[in-house]
């Protein structure tokens, strides 16, 4: 059974930080205290975070450059920029990866950001083949629809059997919403509760087109919404009003959504939320608030609260260590990087280790190739330089990618 301990860092959890504390991993879950196995002494240098949540992500999309509107023009919804994707060279280029690789290209995109657990927003039939062999956890529980107009992309078996499923199995209901400003986009709130299915299982992607009335609606219902603001910038010129949503009490978590749009990884989406915030209104969006939009309330909307998103005793051992750089805690991981990441576990199992961690590999550290990040060496679960090697010799050329933290 895997057993460590860290010693002497900051411990950070929900709304409380432990100074110089310690944290035992035993087996796939956080200790109730004391040290197990060996033990790693931080001399104050690193502090401890619970592994991140990407709410909205699309892993079978995660390839770069971005493909978005031209000149001056913003699209009125996703259809228009779907349209223009699969016309793209990018998409051709794309096409040379087979779904296995481009799988794996996205379980390491938020690898090397500090995820544990994200959501790929496809239907089951499409990632359930990959999931098993990825180094992250990519949620299973979950019922969708792609989004709630005449002309979705038709995943699922409809709202309302999905919704009706979800409440059965006390999952989320995830779906995109209001993605644009015609009519049809602009009424997604209301599709939803006159088909009764807008309550506190749902998960709202984007919803830029939502009015101050779907704001409250939205809150009454206890509904949950994924914040995007890269991808809705690069593609609308405009995100959803998130002050105003804050300020209703919604509980709001940050995505990526996937490359093709958004941020290179949740660390940039973490950094541009908070510069977006700024922008439109002025002032600035608190530190503390977008570690919760990274851990406990994408957690509260996976209706997952009970095994992830905090360090407490119990829960599963998803951990991240972060360099120390800023003495607030909350603002060392609202400005990290992924060269500031040492360490990652999913599970209680490294996923990511600086090399001074590797008597926390279990067995003889079969399963993890090494990489320079930032200089230094690396134990990363899989073997992500392969992969990229492999990437390089499909496509006939050296392919960087922004999420990729090495060369090779």
């Amino acid at each position: 059974m895997t057993q460590y301990t860290f010693t002497d860092a900051d411990i950070v959890s929900g709304g409380s930080i432990t100074a110089g504390g310690e944290l035992s991993i035993s087996g796939s879950r956080i200790g109730s205290g004391g040290k197990g196995g060996v033990s790693f002494d931080l001399k104050g240098s690193s502090v401890v975070y619970p592994a991140l949540i990407n709410v909205h992500d699309h892993m079978n999309g995660n390839y770069l450059p971005r493909v978005g509107p031209k000149g001056d023009n913003f699209y009125l919804n996703w259809s228009y920029w779907d349209a223009d994707l699969k016309s793209s060279p990018v998409y051709e280029e794309r096409a040379n990866l087979n779904a296995e690789q481009r799988y794996m290209l996205s379980a390491y995109k938020n690898l090397f950001s500090g995820v544990a657990t994200v959501n790929d927003h496809f239907p089951h039939e499409l990632n359930d083949p990959h999931i098993p062999r990825l180094p992250i956890r990519v949620i299973k529980e979950y019922t969708l629809a792609h989004e709630c107009s005449s002309y979705e992309l038709k995943w699922g078996e409809g709202i309302e059997i999905e919704h009706k499923r979800a409440l059965e199995r006390d999952w989320p209901f995830i779906t995109h919403l209001e993605e644009g400003f015609d009519p049809e986009a602009q009424d997604g709130v209301g599709i939803l509760e006159r088909l009764k299915c807008l309550d506190d299982h749902d998960l709202l992607i984007h919803c830029i087109g939502f009015s101050d009335d779907d704001i409250a609606r939205t809150a009454r219902a206890g509904a949950s919404i994924s914040w995007c603001p890269a991808s809705n910038i690069f593609m609308f010129n405009v995100t959803c009003k998130i002050r105003k949503i804050l300020k209703a009490g919604i509980n709001v978590a940050i995505g990526t959504d996937s490359t093709h749009t958004g941020s290179p990884n949740l660390l940039a989406e973490m950094r541009f939320a908070r510069e977006t915030y700024r922008s439109l209104y002025g002032e600035d969006l608190p530190a503390r608030a977008i570690f919760d939009m990274v851990t406990v309330n994408p957690a509260k909307a996976f209706r997952m609260s009970d095994r992830i998103g905090t360090l407490d005793a119990g829960k599963q051992a998803d951990v991240m260590v972060l360099r120390a750089r800023h003495d607030d805690r909350y603002e060392n991981l609202a400005q990290a990087t992924m060269e500031d990441i040492e360490f990652l576990s999913v599970d209680g199992v490294p996923v990511l280790a600086e090399r001074r961690f590797a008597d926390a590999i279990p067995g003889d550290g079969e399963g993890y190739e090494e990489v320079k990040i930032d200089g230094r060496a690396t134990l990363v679960r899989g073997a992500p330089a392969t992969l990229y090697k492999a990437i390089r010799k499909a496509l006939g050329f050296k392919k960087r990618l922004e999420y990729l933290p090495f060369d090779c």
